[in-house]
Formats: C-alpha cells, sequence, structure tokens
C-alpha cells in the first residue's frame, strides 16, 4: 500500500514539474506565441504559480517561458493593419509593387533583401508572422 502512494505522489509532482517547466499559457493557449505584451491572463498567472507550490525552479521556468513565448498575455482587443487582398497566381512582382505602392500611398519595392513576400494559410497565420515580424516594436515600447 504505502509502495503504491509512494509511487502515484512521484507520478504527479513529475506530471505537474513537467507541466509547469513547458509553461502553461504555451500549453493552453499556442495561438498567443509571438505576442509583445499586454494584459497577464489571470488563470495562466495562477496555474504557472502552481509550479511554485512544487518547486520554485518549475514555477520560475514556467514564467519564463510564457514570457518570452508571449503566451502569458491576454489577446488584443485591438484591430490588425492587415488588409486582405486576394491575388491571382499569375501576379508578377511589378504589378504587386504597384498594388502595394497603392495601398500604401507611397512607393513600395520588393527588391530589398530585408522584404519577405510569403504565401500564408490563413488570417492568423498572417497575424502570428507580423507579430514576430517585429514591424512596430518600437512603438509598442514607447506604450509600455
Amino acid at each position: 500500500m504505502q509502495r503504491t502512494v509512494n509511487h502515484w505522489l512521484k507520478g504527479a509532482v513529475i506530471g505537474a514539474a513537467v507541466i509547469a517547466i513547458s509553461g502553461c499559457g504555451t500549453i493552453f493557449h499556442p495561438e498567443r506565441k509571438g505576442q509583445l505584451g499586454g494584459d497577464i491572463d489571470p488563470a495562466i498567472a495562477v496555474a504557472n504559480g502552481v509550479g511554485l507550490l512544487f518547486f520554485i525552479v518549475p514555477g520560475v521556468i514556467a514564467y519564463a517561458v510564457d514570457f518570452s513565448n508571449g503566451t502569458i498575455y491576454l489577446p488584443s482587443q485591438t484591430s490588425s493593419d492587415i488588409d486582405m487582398q486576394p491575388l491571382d497566381e499569375n501576379i508578377d512582382v511589378a504589378a504587386l509593387e504597384k498594388l502595394l505602392s497603392e495601398r500604401v500611398g507611397e512607393p513600395v519595392t520588393l527588391d530589398s533583401e530585408l522584404v519577405k513576400v510569403e504565401e500564408v494559410e490563413s488570417l492568423d497565420e498572417a497575424l502570428a508572422m507580423v507579430r514576430m515580424s517585429g514591424v512596430r516594436d518600437q512603438d509598442r515600447i514607447a506604450t509600455m
């Protein structure tokens, strides 16, 4: 009897440590990955705090993982700057530059090595790529 309780207790502690180490926000809300800031999700903060009850290290690691991934923050309530524009399959670079220049209101060139044009599967994937790209990071940091 004592032996089965010990095994069960060890399994529970190991399971809790694994969940805490991986970061609760990263497990529960992987779609939030890449957020730069905002309001902290209290449910994720408490779940990470449970790791502090077992040992200090798993809780600290869980918080570090979630803060570095941005998954501890609640989703933003503001709208994005992405404008969806369906394109035909035969569009060339010149036509895309012209379309972007009209939308932006200033000349756009895509021949720079810093420009990456990529087709995405969904709007969520496009938003995640914009968040991870660092666009407007200075504006966001200034408001913190």
